[in-house]
């Protein structure tokens, strides 16, 4: 039925006087006088049908295309989308992070805010952003990462080990979820490689 629909709307795209003129213009069917004989109508009508065929058959490409386009983003996407995320995406870029957390996953990120970074002593955030302390805070950053895709619905208190390797402590008390002492102030942020979850402030590892 949508390639009938398609079929139809196109006919009577190319049946309209305007698009009439410009094929004969590009000569692909001669102009009047002779536009009203039998063989030319055929023609016309031949070409009209073939190029609404096209139109139809391309429709699903087209479809599919748009579909894509909309696809839901990775983690990082969605960091990299939102003003509140400045230097989470800075730091796992100077971390070399980014293509790590763009692939299949799947990974829960603890993201702390720009304010949660602004909490940090002062300095503390233009020395780990260093190239040489490349390591030191690829480690922090990977402390606020947790494989699998874990909804805020399958959080559970106790410890959670991290991809970093230490293991940080959640904790959940009068509707209120921590972890390491962060609070965490929004949930169930999902990606198409997992899930964030914000925290506001930054958490760091053990040792």
């Amino acid at each position: 039925m949508k390639k009938l629909r398609n079929l139809s709307f196109a006919s009577d795209i190319f049946s309209c006087d305007f698009f009439t003129r410009q094929l004969e213009k590009m000569g692909l069917f001669p102009s009047s006088p002779n536009y009203g004989d039998s063989k030319t109508n055929k023609r016309k009508m031949k070409l009209i049908t073939s190029i609404a065929t096209a139109l139809a058959l391309l429709a699903p490409l087209t479809a599919q295309a748009e579909k894509s386009s909309k696809a839901t983003p990775t983690i990082v996407g969605i960091a990299a989308g939102n003003e509140n995320f400045t230097t989470l995406v800075a730091a796992a870029k100077a971390a070399g992070l980014v293509e790590t957390l763009s692939g299949e996953g799947p990974f829960t990120v603890f993201a702390p805010t720009d304010e949660a970074f602004k909490k940090l002593p002062a300095g503390t955030v233009e020395t780990l952003l260093k190239p040489e302390n490349k390591d030191k805070l690829a480690a922090v950053l990977k402390y606020h990462v947790v494989s699998g895709k874990v909804m805020a619905a399958d959080v559970k208190p106790g410890e959670v080990t991290t991809v970093q390797g230490s293991k940080a402590t959640i904790k959940a008390a009068d509707g209120k979820v921590t972890i390491d002492g962060a609070n965490v102030v929004k949930t169930d942020i999902e990606g198409s490689n997992g899930v964030i979850h914000v925290i506001d402030s930054v958490i760091l590892p053990k040792g």
